[in-house]
């Protein structure tokens, strides 16, 4: 389909950015790299009167060390994000799980904050951002605020975004010395996760001390699996992490939808969950 006709702005600081989303109000869509709102446009799924291009903000790209975290501008792309040498040191789950997403000329175009910022639950980042425990530093037209990764997420395709409000930045804590991995059942590689599982794990003397589970597309958002998280505390072995990962879909509820059935998707999730986990933590 043809695009609905919008006017373009391509604003060359936050403040500029953040004055043109406050004239328009609700009418303005932000473009970062624009694989999530093209497609939106192209479909009439959006009708904004203004686009926002803030794709030459050079305050937006790069990733720093701040402390006991990392910062990742949000117009960061994909491609640069998997290779950055800090973010695989200090968060490599959040590099592994972006070299999962779509392809590489996907990759190339796509920025970390605008997936988040889209926040499809079928998206593979917003779920390793709530297994990181990672904050979104949004500015606004009262300064800038630090949204944790569990309150950002708020319904299907909707953030703790404002519409006069720009995601700047997400905050990662370092986890050294962890185990991680990310894994995702999809039809083809190109295709959105039918399920996705973003294992963390901590082992201490040869068991789990500490595991962080996040689920893609089991519910309206990215989800934390408690109940597993629980379970795999004090997980010794092969068997114990299959038992801790039965729990693994406890409170999810998944859509049904052309792509699968709940049923097959909390089967998904115990299996996946299973996976990850014992690939993290050197078991499987």
């Amino acid at each position: 389909m043809i695009p609905p006709t919008f006017d373009y702005t391509r604003p060359e600081s936050v403040d500029e950015a953040l004055r043109a989303l406050a004239d328009a109000g609700d009418e303005a869509k932000v473009l970062a790299g624009g694989q999530s709102l093209l497609p939106l446009l192209r479909l009439r799924l959006a009708f904004p009167e203004l686009v926002v291009d803030v794709g030459r903000i050079p305050e937006l790209r790069g990733v720093r060390e701040d402390g006991d975290s990392l910062v990742i501008g949000a117009m960061t792309t994909h491609h640069e994000v998997v290779h950055d040498p800090l973010v695989r040191r200090h968060a490599g789950l959040l590099a592994q799980a972006t070299a999962t997403v779509a392809d590489p000329a996907v990759r190339h175009r796509g920025t970390l904050g605008g997936s988040l910022a889209h926040a499809d639950p079928a998206g593979d980042l917003p779920a390793v951002a709530l297994t990181l425990d990672a904050e979104l530093v949004v500015a606004g037209p009262g300064g800038r605020r630090a949204v944790p990764a569990r309150e950002f997420f708020v319904d299907y395709l909707q953030s703790a975004l404002a519409p006069d409000e720009l995601l700047v930045e997400v905050r990662v804590p370092k986890r050294e010395g962890w185990g991680f991995h990310y894994e995702k059942f999809h039809p083809v590689a190109q295709s959105w996760a039918i399920v996705g599982v973003a294992a963390l794990v901590r082992r201490d003397d040869g068991h789990v001390a500490e595991a962080r589970i996040g689920l893609t597309n089991m519910g309206s958002t990215p989800l934390r699996a408690a109940a597993a998280e629980e379970a795999l505390s004090g997980a010794d072995g092969p068997g114990a992490v299959a038992r801790a990962a039965e729990a693994a879909a406890e409170g999810a509820r998944p859509a049904q939808d052309l792509a699968a059935s709940p049923e097959y998707r909390e089967h998904l999730a115990r299996v996946l969950t299973r996976r990850a986990v014992l690939t993290a933590t050197g078991m499987g």
